[in-house]
């Protein structure tokens, strides 16, 4: 986009010191999400024949892409999924493994993908596994048995099968989560919050007395809007907050009947949901008198036109149908790059957060069968924030103008955040979320001692339909800002309109 266009009659502004920060990044924060789910997996990340396919099936071209992505963490098998899920269906040997039913997306599943090839594909990311148990229709003993086959070293019946599988040596999982959204009704043995409350309590001792040093995820609200919201996650917690180190928060925007400006104002719900959330957490441990404080996994999120899927007919039983296919505009990117600056911003509390999923649904990864893969425009804001966002968060307070939407009220035009490394190098995330004119920026980072700019990337474009699909997989990518300068101490940048842009300064 051009940046012509009359600015606002007063620029954005911010101070940037190293006294005030907000607190270390866990590089789990850029983690993502495999499940069971149309072509995630097959024909996805899995693909026995592909051309690029290993000797396990995994597709390396999609490897590449997903090492580029800097995704830290992968979530796995649901999601829906897991709440009718017998993890025992998913090891030993392909050939013999059961084909079945998946009631939650209705497609059959053929298990040739299971916990094994999943192992093998976190390693080949340079990954870290985070693994669902099922307590939609299954519960402690299963969980329990489940542990003992994945981490047990050998000696034991569970353990030993796993060595005869072709894995000798344990799969070393450390982030388990406690089942999957248990608060909706479409959930698989959906339950009251107490009814869970006490699962996941029992499930969690019961694990705990394989393995003490484990991390353990309970399952808050799968979605601010819920009417349970708070509620639930205060019951849960009077149950589980001694057993367990995090609770589950998802959230999922889309732009609906043509209200783009509230669509690019989406994480001021994000926000809102992990401020309410932080605020039940340590309202719970007040009244048990703990010193212990609950973090956060943010571990679904993402861009998801819902409307679509639901206005679909559901497919009857196919295997690996194409679901949840959404195809991104650098729109739907700017959005993503601004709920990566909501999560960063939070970073004292929110210690592990999985955008879904990581290829083909809902994706920032495509593939075609048999063909080749491709980066979604949504792929740039998380391969940069992964890359550049690791370090100390510096507490950013903008003042900004603002315009109107809909939805939220008057918004600040400006969404951003801002990085330091190790060695004292700053990176400045940074939303324009005006559609029309361009938005200058003023950052005083004098305390900070930096003497240049390294590089100023945007991704925008004069369409804001612009898209990257199998026809032209280069549409879309993120291109040098212009005149940006830092002097006597003042970073000075002019934004885009309807931008995502990283500044980094050294």
């Amino acid at each position: 986009m051009s940046t012509a266009e009359s600015p606002p009659a007063r620029p954005a502004r911010f101070t940037l010191d190293p006294a005030f920060t907000v607190g270390e990044v866990d590089p789990r924060l850029f983690g993502s999400f495999v499940e069971h789910l149309g072509r995630c997996v097959y024909t996805g990340v899995f693909e026995p024949g592909h051309p690029a396919a290993d000797e396990r099936g995994l597709r390396t071209d999609v490897l590449d892409l997903v090492r580029e992505l800097g995704v830290t963490v992968i979530r796995y098998p649901g999601g829906n999924f897991v709440s009718g899920y017998r993890w025992e269906d998913g090891v030993g040997p392909a050939g013999k493994r059961p084909r079945r039913l998946d009631p939650a997306w209705r497609s059959v599943e053929t298990n040739r993908f299971g916990l094994s090839e999943y192992a093998d594909f976190v390693r080949k990311a340079g990954a870290e596994p985070m693994l669902a148990v099922n307590l939609g229709t299954r519960g402690v003993q299963e969980a329990r048995e489940l542990l003992e086959y994945a981490n047990h070293p050998g000696g034991t019946e569970l353990s030993d099968l796993r060595a005869a599988h072709g894995d000798r040596e344990p799969y070393g999982i450390r982030l388990w989560c406690l089942g999957n959204e248990m608060d909706g009704p479409w959930q698989t043995g959906h339950k009251t919050a107490a009814e869970y409350g006490r699962l996941a309590a029992e499930t969690a001792r019961a694990m705990r007395q394989i393995d003490g040093s484990l991390e353990l995820v309970a399952c808050g609200s799968s979605g601010r809007a819920m009417e349970t919201f708070a509620a639930w996650e205060a019951t849960v917690l009077a149950e589980t907050y001694d057993l367990v180190d995090h609770i589950s928060l998802h959230a999922y925007y889309e732009e609906t009947d043509g209200d783009r400006d509230s669509f690019l104002a989406s994480a001021v719900d994000m926000e809102s949901f992990i401020e309410d959330t932080v605020a039940t957490c340590d309202h719970v441990g007040a009244r048990l008198k703990s010193a212990k404080r609950i973090n956060l996994s943010f571990d679904e999120w993402n861009v998801w036109y819902q409307r679509r899927h639901h206005a679909r007919t559901p497919p009857d039983w196919e295997e690996a149908p194409r679901l949840l296919e959404d195809d991104y505009s650098v729109t739907d990117a700017v959005v993503v790059g601004s709920l990566l600056i909501a999560l960063l911003r939070h970073a004292d509390r929110v210690a592990v957060a999985c955008q879904a999923q990581l290829v083909n649904v809902i994706a920032p990864i495509m593939t075609e069968p048999g063909g080749p893969a491709w980066r979604q425009t949504t792929f740039f804001p998380f391969a940069q924030a992964s890359r550049y966002g690791r370090g100390r968060v510096l507490d950013v307070r903008a003042q900004s103008p603002a315009y109107t939407t809909a939805r939220y009220g008057e918004v600040p035009l400006l969404h951003a955040t801002a990085v330091r490394d190790g060695a004292g190098a700053v990176t400045v995330f940074a939303v324009n979320r005006g559609q029309h004119d361009a938005l200058p920026l003023e950052a005083d980072v004098r305390a900070l001692g930096l003497e240049r700019v390294v590089e100023h990337s945007v991704l925008a474009d004069a369409d804001p339909e612009a898209r990257n699909t199998l026809a032209e997989p280069g549409r879309v990518a993120p291109h040098p800002g212009e005149g940006t300068r830092l002097a006597d101490g003042v970073l000075r940048a002019v934004l885009e309109p309807m931008s995502w842009n990283v500044i980094r300064l050294a």
